[in-house]
């Protein structure tokens, strides 16, 4: 297989800076926190010579730069790093990966199901014998997932499958693959990433920016660098270049990113698109206009929402939009952000709003606006490009009836972070043949026939290009911070060895080489610069062209009455600190959780006290939440930052596998979810849940 140069774009080097902001507890960063620990498992920190090495964290879905600590060669602590454009800080994330090296959850060997229905241990060497049988055997008819989508690894499982006859590479599904599909129906040939930090009047509606929403360290970062009286040390100066803005977050939650905004919109969850629409209603009722070609359409259809129809939609109170559409009116580097509180199942319609919105206020590629970045093209030929990937549905791929013969999982969960959990798990059981890379046993792993231990972000060489929410183009490169375990592999090397072994080698050598390649023509002054910690960013944009504003689309979408058929509105959102479903919950991250948030086993519902009264339930009780057929239980938390009618629900408990500090906690709230196909789009979405409530 060749290399697909002419079409791989060239950037310039670049730098930029940071600022750190972290929301944990710095206790729990200290050494002595991290290694006094009463776990025989983790090492007793040792005296030696430190060294620093530079990295960035995929355990963090954010993507966060970060320095190693090293003592006499040993990984001991995770730091912020200074000045990189993508940081800010370290997260609840990022600071466990270290202890997650040593975590004893870790898988040490492969794993093989039996006819017997048991997994018994083999060797390194007989697990790749076996998957390259499976390969010969399943031919063409193989598909893949894959929990990462950013980086030249998933571009390597993309070629081996089209070596193979198939275009079936599926990825986790993500506010990036929402946003990749609006682009594209909007005809831009483009994607977009959002310009924060040169804004002064910021708009996030539904995307929590400073809790689970793109780049969350760079947003905190911003954020901070934003408000020195309350964040910047007395003395510190202001970034350079660095703009003040004003925040409002319009969610169903009042959480994070609400909390220390300068206003809170309470609207319900699902509606963010409705409410994009009643801004874009204001917006040309003021006189803005664009150069979309479908701009008189879209004018005539926005015309039913009122500030009173969006207002009944949403939930928002309609002078309170007004105010805020006037405010974004006299902003002079406005941006408004559209998106999943919980990262996942908001669809397209919404990010494709939010675009339209951001045209009317004529932001696009402009200072503190929507940036139109340059795609990037593979670098390996047959090799599917990132927009390619995302158009890929992963949730009616394992929904329909036919099956791969061969299916292999890298480093995702399906089994737990897709809606209607137990469904997906017939799905996986239904493959004849079904292949895990894992770190860690998880609810995927535990279905699959084969189990491979996969090696850990700080154990191999990585990249990362321009993660989701960026505002300019980026390419940075990490080497091993440790040497990797014993008995674990990499993915992407037993793919290429694998290719080879079948007489569809890559033409490169090693993983590494195809990184080099990439790098050199990403214009990196050099390779050793690049995996140093200086990441290469360019400023180049798209114009916008010819576009729409996707008005046959929105239609479609608001033709369907959002909301479930619950008496709640169930609002899920995401704490970092409980992990993701590919690491569990860290163990030391345990200690965030409050006492109202996890009694024991059981978790916690958040109503407002008007919702709690009318549904005659208290503080304390214990309920039943019902939706789709399926029942988890929960105790009633009383708190005034949830609108009404809405049951907010954390994200990140009830595990069945991983260890004793992510088992027995809680119940998944994927089980209440359940995927409704969106209108026109190709995705589907599950951010619109009602929900019964009772005691239990």
């Amino acid at each position: 297989m060749g290399l697909n140069r002419r079409t791989f774009i060239k950037f310039a080097a670049g730098a930029g800076a940071g600022v750190m902001i972290t929301p944990i507890p710095w206790k729990l960063l200290d050494d002595a926190a991290i290694w006094t620990q009463n776990w025989p498992w983790i090492p007793a920190l040792e005296d030696g010579e430190n060294t620093y090495v530079p990295a960035f964290s995929k355990t963090d879905p954010s993507v966060v730069p970060i320095q190693v600590r090293k003592v006499n060669g040993r990984p001991v602590r995770v730091l912020p790093v200074p000045g990189h454009p993508l940081g800010g800080g370290v997260s609840a994330l990022s600071a466990a990966e270290v202890q997650l090296l040593y975590s004893p959850a870790r898988l040490k060997r492969p794993l093989l199901r039996g006819k017997d229905g048991k997994l018994q241990e083999i060797s390194r060497p007989q697990a790749t014998n076996v998957l390259l049988d499976e390969f010969r055997k399943a031919g063409a008819n193989v598909a893949f997932i894959t929990g990462d989508a950013n980086g030249s690894a998933v571009e390597i499982i993309s070629a081996f499958a089209a070596a193979l006859g198939s275009r079936s590479v599926y990825p986790m599904p993500s506010d990036a693959q929402d946003a990749s599909a609006a682009a594209a129906l909007a005809g831009l040939d483009a994607r977009i990433g959002y310009d924060l930090e040169n804004s002064d009047h910021v708009l996030a509606v539904g995307a929590d920016i400073l809790e689970s929403w793109g780049t969350v360290m760079r947003n905190r970062r911003i954020f901070r660098n934003a408000r020195p009286h309350s964040f910047r040390k007395a003395g510190e100066e202001a970034e350079a270049g660095a703009a003040s803005f004003f925040l409002v977050y319009a969610g169903p939650l009042q959480r994070n990113t609400a909390a220390v905004a300068d206003l809170w919109l309470p609207v319900y969850p699902g509606t963010e698109g409705a409410l994009a629409l009643g801004i874009a209603h204001l917006l040309i009722a003021a006189g803005r206009t664009c150069r979309a070609v479908d701009f008189e359409e879209f004018k005539a259809f926005v015309a039913a929402f009122t500030p009173e129809k969006t207002a009944e939609l949403t939930g928002v109170d309609a002078a309170k939009l007004q105010q805020e559409v006037e405010k974004l009116l006299a902003a002079q580097r406005p941006l408004v952000i559209v998106g999943s509180e919980f990262g996942s199942g908001a669809g397209a319609a919404p990010v494709l709003a939010g675009l339209a919105v951001n045209a009317l206020l004529g932001n696009l590629n402009k200072p503190g606006g929507l940036s139109l970045l340059p795609k990037d093209a593979p670098l390996l030929d047959e090799a599917a490009s990132r927009d390619e990937i995302f158009g890929n549905n992963l949730v009616r791929f394992l929904a329909a009836p036919e099956k791969p013969a061969l299916l292999l999982i890298r480093e995702a969960n399906p089994a737990y972070a897709l809606p209607d959990p137990a469904k997906v798990r017939e799905a996986i059981r239904a493959v004849p043949f079904s292949v895990a890379f894992s770190s860690f046993m998880d609810e995927t792993a535990a279905l699959c026939n084969l189990i491979i231990p996969a090696d850990m972000g700080l154990e191999r060489m990585d990249d990362v290009e321009t993660p989701y929410g960026s505002g300019s183009l980026s390419y940075c490169v990490s080497s091993p911070a440790t040497k990797a375990r014993a008995g674990v592999l990499n993915a992407a090397g037993v793919l290429l060895q694998t290719a080879q072994r079948l007489d569809k080698a890559f033409d490169i050598a090693s993983y590494e080489d195809l990184l080099k390649t990439k790098a050199e023509i990403y214009g990196a002054k050099s390779f050793e610069e690049l995996t140093a910690g200086a990441p290469v960013l360019c400023g180049e944009k798209v114009a916008a062209g010819a576009f729409s504003l996707g008005t046959e689309i929105q239609r479609q979408v608001h033709a369907v009455a959002p909301g479930g058929e619950g008496k709640l509105r169930l609002a899920p959102y995401v704490r970092m600190s409980l992990g993701t479903a590919v690491t569990g919950i860290p163990p030391y991250n345990n200690k965030t959780l409050r006492a109202d948030e996890l009694d024991g086993s059981l978790m916690s519902v958040t109503l407002n006290r008007v919702t709690a009264a009318k549904h005659k339930v208290r503080a304390g009780d214990k309920v039943a939440l019902e939706a789709g057929g399926n029942t988890i239980t929960a105790k009633v938390r009383i708190h005034e930052g949830v609108m009404n009618d809405t049951a907010a629900v954390c994200l990140g408990f009830g595990h069945s596998e991983f260890d004793e500090f992510s088992k027995n906690k809680g119940r998944n709230v994927m089980e209440l979810l359940s995927a409704l196909p969106e209108p026109g789009t190709g995705l589907d979405v599950w951010s619109r849940t009602g929900v019964d409530i009772k005691k239990a």
